[in-house]
């Protein structure tokens, strides 16, 4: 027996269905909002609110008489600062560090992670992924100690076998051109284990049966790398890579801190460690807050440009 549809009553419109209020949606789903709340907190508090002390750069502060109440200067501060004859010194160290980074410890992770994607001993590769793991947890000052005892011409093993075999020692802490190749290697010792991380989770949703298939096409390994393997992370890459062209001006103010000495300060004194020694050490809180917004700005251009860049050539950006 066929069923008869009932048509709406006249002057009336079918009903398009209930849609919850704000409050409605705030209700039904509170417990996701709640776990949202200590990540949205942290954001407001130690990133939005200290924004407000951004309008230091362009003020002339003075202890005594307060933030509002100190004399506006515009500009004033980053003219002295681009005018500074440290100022292309300091552009310098801190590009070359960043590209440094960008061309030996960026890509690290990615091929470590392919690596131990192809090792199908499972108990081998946990043990790997734990014993590259460890560094990441170890402090900065352990590491730049270990450094120091492995480097210094005072009884350092290197030294000691550098002599026996070249019949001299090199001050590698105190050589202004050993400096940035000290700091790649301490970060690709450091964090290169713990980059493979979100590579290797991108790499867990390859479909196996692609691998089965190149292999009965004739595909080797090598093929199987470039046509399965590198696409399956390819927008990881894109947006980590945008992600760290926000931070080119930023190189580690610890790492840095701890491996800098008046012998090699020309090669490794950067924008972090002279916003420390301008504004903690001599007290020039308006001109260290001018150099701290000038990479800010930078930091958001080379985002933004970045971005656009990855989606042109048809990548998935960050918005």
């Amino acid at each position: 027996m066929k069923q008869l549809a009932v048509m709406p009553e006249a002057g009336k419109q079918p009903s398009r269905g209930y849609r919850p209020s704000m409050l409605g949606r705030l209700k039904k789903d509170k417990w996701l909002y709640i776990l949202l709340l200590p990540g949205l907190l942290y954001f407001i508090v130690f990133k939005y609110v200290p924004m407000w002390g951004v309008l230091l750069a362009f003020k002339n502060f003075q202890p005594y008489t307060g933030f509002l109440k100190s004399e506006w200067v515009g500009l004033e501060h980053f003219q002295l600062f681009f005018a500074n004859p440290e100022f292309f010194m300091l552009l310098r160290n801190t590009l070359l560090l960043s590209l440094y980074n960008l061309v030996f410890f960026f890509p690290a992770p990615i091929v470590l992670a392919i690596l131990m994607n192809e090792v199908r001993f499972a108990l081998f590769k946990r043990t790997v992924q734990t014993m590259i793991y460890v560094p990441h947890f170890i402090s900065m000052v352990i590491v730049a100690s270990m450094t120091y005892v492995f480097l210094t011409t005072a009884g350092g093993p290197v030294n000691d076998v550098l002599e026996q075999y070249i019949g001299r020692k090199i001050e590698f802490l105190a050589t202004p051109e050993w400096f940035k190749p000290l700091i790649i290697m301490q970060t690709i010792w450091k964090e290169c284990g713990w980059g493979t991380i979100i590579f290797l989770a991108a790499l867990a949703g390859v479909d196996m049966e692609q691998y089965e298939a190149a292999t009965m096409d004739g595909a080797n390994r090598w093929k199987q790398i470039w046509h399965i393997t590198l696409p399956a992370v390819r927008s990881t890459i894109v947006i980590l890579l945008i992600l760290r062209m926000g931070s080119i001006l930023e190189n580690g103010f610890e790492q840095i801190y701890l491996m800098l000495n008046p012998l090699n300060r020309q090669a490794a004194e950067v924008f972090d460690t002279y916003v420390y020694m301008m504004g903690i050490t001599q007290g020039a809180f308006s001109y260290s807050t001018a150099v701290g917004l000038f990479k800010s700005l930078i930091g958001v251009v080379l985002v933004v440009g970045a971005n656009y860049l990855a989606k042109r050539f048809g990548q998935s950006g960050l918005y």
